[in-house]
């Protein structure tokens, strides 16, 4: 198995159309002297029929990772809680409020709840949890996990300040009904601006970007994750609707400046560009605060209609998502399918790499000579 050749692939593969796969086939069963040149190296006919069969594997999981799939409704309409909470200074006060106010949501017929903990770049080495550690090293947590558990409700937490080995990252967690943490999202996108005479932000002089897109499947459906800045990136929300994802969950603290120009058009343009929900939740505006939050937590749906919001105060906006919508309103705009995958495509790297592409029994000094193969037939194409 050549892993190793699994990087140069993907970093040829963006510029490669999926037509000509038929071409590399064309090419190893007409032209002899191609393949004596091949044999030459010591490998034998069944390893180049793995070779352009590799190269269709690749076409293929592209193609796959291109057009979202149909996704049949997996639970019945529900209720979803957006809790823009007012934070201060104090951690401990914090977690206990949020404990109160998610307790009224799921009193209220919640089922997800979304919700934005205390953000300070500042604070963050300050407040930094061992999340993996749990219990005591991350009352966040801690807190979170017991209150899905015995509420039997899936929350969506974040954002929490994550310490591990050594480096600090911006962390969303999420908690199934039995209080287990089924997925950790670290914000892949640092917030690093410079607008004269506005806002100046430098997320990276603090934490480290996360490297993994985050779906992850709950009771309340499955359920992409990004942290504030991620939601500027359309390509991340595609790769989750190519995923399957029913929704998209964005906790983020847009500020007084990029607020009110993009917080509202970058949600309703991720749902309407993948036809499925979007959910966004801000703390409350801290006029008095270090980094003062724009506020307005919303609820978009797979036309990108503004179903539910709220101002920059305190509050917890409650609305319902409606899974069956999704492929309603893809079936009435059909555009998912109708993309040129002749001129572009939407490349999973993740999938890709997870995909097994070849295996080629090479002996000795070979093996490099097989990926140099596999890149080869790739090219000529």
């Amino acid at each position: 198995m050549l892993s190793s050749s699994s990087a140069q692939i993907r970093t040829l593969h963006s510029s490669i159309s999926h037509s000509l796969s038929p071409k590399i086939r064309s090419y190893l069963s007409k032209d002899s002297t191609l393949r004596a040149r091949i044999g030459s190296y010591g490998f034998p006919p069944t390893s180049i029929r793995s070779i352009s069969s590799a190269t269709t594997t690749i076409m293929a999981s592209a193609e796959e990772a291109r057009v979202p799939p149909a996704i049949p409704p997996p639970t019945p309409p529900f209720k979803i809680a957006l809790c823009q909470l007012a934070v201060t200074t104090d951690k401990e006060k914090n977690i206990a409020y949020a404990r109160h106010i998610i307790e009224g949501a799921a009193a209220k017929g919640a089922k997800l709840i979304l919700l934005f903990l205390p953000y300070s770049n500042d604070s963050f080495p300050v407040y930094a949890e061992d999340i993996d550690a749990g219990g005591d090293a991350s009352p966040s947590t801690a807190m979170l996990s017991e209150l899905s558990r015995s509420l039997k409700i899936t929350i969506v937490g974040g954002s929490i300040p994550e310490r591990s080995g050594g480096r600090l990252y911006n962390t969303c967690c999420v908690f199934d009904t039995d209080g287990t943490l089924k997925a950790k999202h670290r914000m892949i996108h640092l917030f690093d601006i410079d607008i004269p005479g506005k806002m100046t932000f430098k997320e990276s002089k603090t934490l480290t970007a996360g490297e993994t897109p985050t779906i992850v499947d709950t009771d309340v459906g499955s359920i992409g994750i990004g942290i504030c800045y991620d939601i500027r990136f359309q390509e991340l929300a595609a790769i989750y609707a190519a995923r399957g994802a029913h929704l998209i969950c964005y906790p983020g603290a847009f500020n007084m400046t990029t607020g009110p120009l993009h917080w509202e058009l970058l949600q309703r343009a991720r749902a309407a560009d993948c036809q499925l929900y979007v959910a966004t939740c801000s703390p409350a505006r801290d006029p008095g605060s270090s980094y003062v939050a724009w506020g307005h937590s919303t609820l978009v749906g797979p036309f990108g209609e503004v179903l539910a919001t709220t101002e920059h105060d305190e509050a917890i906006v409650i609305s319902e998502i409606d899974y069956s919508l999704i492929e309603q309103r893809r079936t009435y705009l059909p555009f998912q399918t109708q993309r040129r995958g002749d001129l572009y495509q939407l490349v999973d790297v993740q999938r890709l790499g997870s995909t097994k592409l070849v295996e080629v029994e090479a002996g000795g000094g070979n093996v490099n000579m097989a990926q140099d193969m596999i890149l080869f037939s790739i090219m000529i194409g």
